[in-house]
């Protein structure tokens, strides 16, 4: 199969998209926040995309979305895969025969590190950073078999600075990094890329939840946190959309990103720049 080209988006005056057309992609976390608009947009660009999730009930909400929102005449569809990437020799399964990899899947848990719960922080490292590595051990193989492959790990400014209080996230971010530039490094001869996107606070489940744990940690009330902790380093003082990380993610699967590997995109809204 050819390297995908680059076709008009439907909305006059939109931004030209990546043809995904009889492609295969795999997104983890798939239910919702940053994973369910990657679906939707790697779909819309005609891919056949495996939504990964131990959600199922969130899985047939994204398919009936999917459903109303696709072009039939797009090629794109979601499929859903029920399944805990804990189970890792399961996950490199499901991985089997993908041409776009989107790792995407996270846990956060927000607590000093001598109250960080053990099993927790194994928990988080297994799903976070050896999932991701069983997922594209189990692409590679399809991918340096056709010559075209596209890895993007949803990373977060968290893979490049660290805070306090999120010692397992953390960990499991930067180690992400790593892996993904050791993808690229090993993957550029066989035609994959390999990229992090590293978004700042986004407006998913996760972050809501951190608003609460947040809150307890410092000891202030939750209304304070967004304002004060979350976005008191940023120059846009806004929360992300899912719908912009996935704009993100399709450019780096696009034929304008194929110079593009081994490093992090980062949207942040200013966070890092400090």
């Amino acid at each position: 199969m050819s390297s995908p080209s680059t076709r008009s988006a439907a909305v006059p005056g939109a931004a030209p998209v990546p043809d995904l057309r009889g492609r295969t992609a795999l997104v983890t976390g798939a239910a919702g926040g940053i994973g369910r608009a990657c679906t939707l947009r790697l779909a819309a660009a005609g891919a056949r995309v495996r939504a990964v999730d131990r959600d199922e009930p969130g899985l047939a909400e994204l398919v009936d979305s999917a459903g109303r929102a696709l072009d039939p005449a797009g090629g794109g569809a979601v499929e859903p895969y029920v399944l805990d990437l804990a189970d890792l020799d399961a996950a490199e399964r499901a991985a089997a025969g993908t041409d776009v990899l989107v790792n995407n899947a996270g846990i956060q848990l927000v607590r000093p590190i001598e109250e960080f719960p053990p099993d927790v922080f194994h928990t988080v490292l297994t799903v976070m950073l050896e999932a991701p590595f069983r997922l594209i051990r189990g692409a590679l193989p399809h991918m340096y078999g056709q010559g075209w492959g596209r890895i993007v790990n949803v990373s977060s400014v968290h893979g490049l600075r660290a805070s306090p209080y999120k010692s397992a996230y953390v960990a499991a971010k930067h180690g992400l990094e790593g892996l993904s530039k050791t993808a690229a490094l090993e993957g550029g001869p066989h035609g994959v890329t390999s990229n992090c996107v590293n978004p700042g606070y986004v407006r998913t489940p996760l972050v809501e939840k951190q608003l609460a744990d947040q809150a307890r940690a410092h000891g202030i009330p939750e209304e304070r946190v967004l304002s004060e902790i979350l976005l008191t380093d940023s120059a846009v003082k806004r929360l992300a959309e899912p719908e912009e990380v996935a704009e993100a993610v399709a450019y780096l699967c696009g034929p304008q990103a194929s110079f593009v590997t081994g490093t992090s995109l980062v949207l942040d809204g200013g966070w890092t720049a400090h």
